[in-house]
């Protein structure tokens, strides 16, 4: 895309949001009908879906836009909690840059569930380091592999980005995750694999009990009032 293409599709989603925010009714109907999306994505992300049961507890999660791909790669403790909040945005910057309404699918990896068939050595190692260090050292080797943008640089106070070299991170997770290649991999052969599922028909969502997919793409946008 040249740049003034690039400025005119700018302008035009200013002009958008200008008449959509145009009154105080049609302000209401705009955050009641975001909200009403965000809300019907985090349900689908954490609600019992078919025979898959409600997903809590650690999780990683990845978030793909139909443009760019791959955008953001994250994990937590309570996905319950996280993951409803991620595509409402109030403490999650990822919604404020990539608007849901724009995600082609969102990957959920329940990493626990894999424990058992990770070597000895490193089920011994996730033990000693907790849920928490593990979790820290699985999104680093996801990140590695995948490289998304919104992982990759960092916001500086002065008002730009910093590049972040992730393979030079000396962060907690960094530091751990030479020590779980074998679950590593067990990850991202999930990942692959939910990544790369089809849409079903009749649903938004793919469980297959290691993780889940859900596909807002899929959804239709409520309307407003």
């Amino acid at each position: 895309m040249d740049d003034q293409t690039y400025e005119n599709a700018y302008d035009a989603w200013r002009t958008a949001l200008t008449t959509l925010l145009g009154d105080a009714p049609l302000l209401a109907t705009w955050q009641e009908r975001r909200y009403s999306f965000a809300h019907r994505v985090g349900a689908l992300l954490t609600d019992a879906a078919g025979e898959g049961p409600a997903i809590t507890g650690p999780v990683l999660y990845g978030v793909f836009s139909s443009g760019a791909g791959l955008c953001y790669v994250g994990q937590t403790q309570d996905a319950g909690r996280r993951l409803r909040d991620l595509p409402v945005g109030e403490s999650h910057h990822l919604a404020n840059t990539v608007p849901p309404e724009l995600w082609e699918r969102v990957v959920v990896i329940r990493w626990p569930r894999l424990l058992s068939a990770a070597p000895a050595d490193e089920q011994a190692a996730v033990e000693e380091m907790g849920a928490e260090g593990c979790g820290l050292a699985l999104e680093h080797l996801l990140q590695i592999e995948t490289a998304p943008p919104l992982n990759s640089r960092r916001r500086r106070s002065a008002g730009d980005w910093q590049p972040r070299n992730l393979a030079r991170s000396r962060s907690r997770g960094a530091l751990r995750s030479a020590s779980l290649p074998g679950l590593g991999h067990l990850t991202l052969a999930a990942w692959k694999s939910l990544a790369e599922a089809l849409p079903p028909e009749n649903s938004a969502v793919v469980d297959t009990g290691v993780g889940r997919v859900v596909f807002p793409s899929a959804l239709e946008t409520p309307q407003g009032n």
